[in-house]
């Protein structure tokens, strides 16, 4: 695992300059891996090369997936045997799904392909929305409108989203919005979002910004659009009956939009598939809570993320790959495999991580022993639904979205994300907080100083990381991995595991 950093050309890409050997077996394995990617990629092509190849040339944001397998890369730098393979699974079926959204966007683009049938099947939805309410509408076909164009783009390309954010600013955007539902709503200013759907379905979620984003959506997209509101302070039932009728309201929206009508027997099938995932889920939870967790970095959370957000119980690949990666992980607990080489820290990361260094918690691992074992993204709902009674279901499916990413601890009151913080360090026997400081973000600026008070009562070693979410011209990568060599130098006083990576350039990398 030492002198990583050796292995990146210096000329501030962090590109590799040939891969990492990790013993044969490994390193096999890894390679294999890789070509397994590039295969996902070139058959997404093969499917529709015309429509594909003219999406490259219409689109800023289509090139940057052209680096996906160097994104797989990073995110398994210094990963071995179980570990490795759990976190290979995980992100190749994310590249799988990922490469379906993409040829699906361009076959029904009307400005690549015009007058194209499938185009009027499509609802278009925001990505926050979570797709179990749209399986109930087994003959439409939902696209997150946002997912493929910017947000997932950001994570494989810190590169990408700067031009989008310069020309909602231009607009009059202040500059410290959010830069999330920024670059979105800049997007949409460069008509840079494939042209198709018979209508779509917009949110407040996560907050104020998306708003505002909605607003630029809906001028651009010149669609029949229906707000899905979700109650911010989810723990009072009191709003339990309305969020279960916005529920209500945007089924009878596709309704209409659409001629086709809710199919209740599809809809349950899928919850069903939805629960047992989370079994799943739940099993990797409780063996990362042991002193042998599996599964630490940042698979854990981008996974989890992808699949609560857009497998919504219909793509049972996601089933199999879980079924895979927990027969992995509990073998490999079984014989006490540690995860890594050396764990000197268990951490928790909370608050919303950024887009553009989605592998930190990885460098975190491989420099400084800094195990991430539980994160705030990865914590989202847990909440089993009801698959026999129809009222029952939609209030499971209500309280779900109350708590999904970038919602359930950031909204909703003081305890949930100070209480909930405290109750997951003690559960994960967590002995360090990575809390990103979001300069963006207004939800988190009154809570500093709760924060740092509360981890010297509990002898809890509690780092800031600050990160602009979508915008590493703010804070680069540089910058983030900065603020925590200062913390374990001079605080902690520990040397690094790698000291090869303490300090590289990569602000031209992808």
């Amino acid at each position: 695992m030492a002198n990583l950093g050796n292995l990146y050309r210096k000329d501030r890409t962090a590109i590799l300059k040939h891969r990492e050997w990790r013993g044969f077996a490994d390193t096999m394995y890894d390679y294999y891996r890789w070509l397994v990617t590039w295969k996902d990629m070139i058959v997404m092509v093969l499917k529709a090369p015309v429509s594909t190849v003219k999406g490259l040339f219409r689109y800023r944001w289509m090139a940057s997936y052209l680096s996906a397998p160097a994104f797989v890369d990073r995110h398994v730098a210094g990963l071995r045997g179980a570990h490795l393979r759990i976190a290979h699974l995980h992100y190749n079926m994310i590249v799988k799904h990922a490469t379906g959204l993409i040829h699906t966007s361009f076959v029904a683009d009307e400005k690549i392909n015009p007058n194209n049938k499938l185009s009027k099947k499509i609802v278009l939805t925001d990505e926050i929305i979570p797709n179990e309410i749209f399986s109930g509408f087994p003959n439409l076909t939902v696209v997150p409108l946002q997912t493929i164009p910017i947000f997932l783009t950001s994570m494989v390309d810190q590169q990408i989203t700067p031009p989008y954010l310069e020309v909602t600013e231009s607009f009059g955007v202040p500059a410290d919005v959010c830069p999330l539902p920024s670059a979105e709503a800049g997007v949409a200013i460069e008509d840079d979002y494939p042209k198709m759907g018979c209508c779509m379905v917009a949110t407040n979620m996560p907050c104020d910004g998306s708003v505002m984003n909605s607003t630029f959506l809906d001028r651009r997209l010149n669609l029949p659009v229906h707000l899905f509101n979700i109650p911010l302070r989810y723990h009072d039932e009191d709003v339990q009956e309305y969020a279960v009728e916005e529920v209500k309201e945007l089924i009878r929206f596709i309704e209409e939009q659409t001629g086709e009508k809710f199919d209740w027997d599809v809809f349950f099938k899928a919850l069903k598939n939805t629960n047992k995932q989370l079994e799943y889920e739940l099993e990797k939870w409780d063996i990362n809570k042991t002193a042998y967790p599996q599964m630490t970095g940042a698979a854990f959370w981008l996974y989890r993320i992808y699949y609560f957000n857009l497998s919504g119980g219909v793509d049972e690949r996601f089933l199999k790959v879980d079924k895979k990666v927990n027969q992995i992980m509990l073998k490999a607990y079984e014989q006490k495999v540690p995860v890594s080489k050396e764990m000197r820290h268990r951490a928790v990361v909370w608050s919303c991580p950024a887009n553009y260094y989605t592998s930190f918690a990885n460098w975190l691992e491989n420099c400084w022993g800094i195990n991430v074992v539980m994160d705030m993204e990865t914590m989202i709902s847990y909440l089993k639904f009801n698959t026999e009674d129809k009222e029952e279901a939609l209030k499971d499916l209500a309280k779900t979205y109350q708590r999904s990413i970038m919602r359930k601890h950031t909204k909703g009151g003081y305890r949930n994300v100070v209480d909930e913080l405290w109750r997951i360090v003690e559960e994960y026997n967590a002995d360090m907080v990575i809390m990103y400081d979001q300069i963006s973000c207004k939800g988190m600026d009154g809570l500093t100083g709760v924060f740092d008070d509360q981890a010297r009562e509990r002898d809890v070693k509690f780092v800031w990381v600050k990160q602009d979410l979508m915008d590493p011209r703010t804070i680069s990568r540089r910058d983030m991995r900065e603020q925590v060599n200062q913390y374990m130098s001079t605080v902690l006083q520990e040397n690094p595991l790698d000291p090869t990576l303490v300090d590289f350039e990569d602000d031209l990398a992808w």
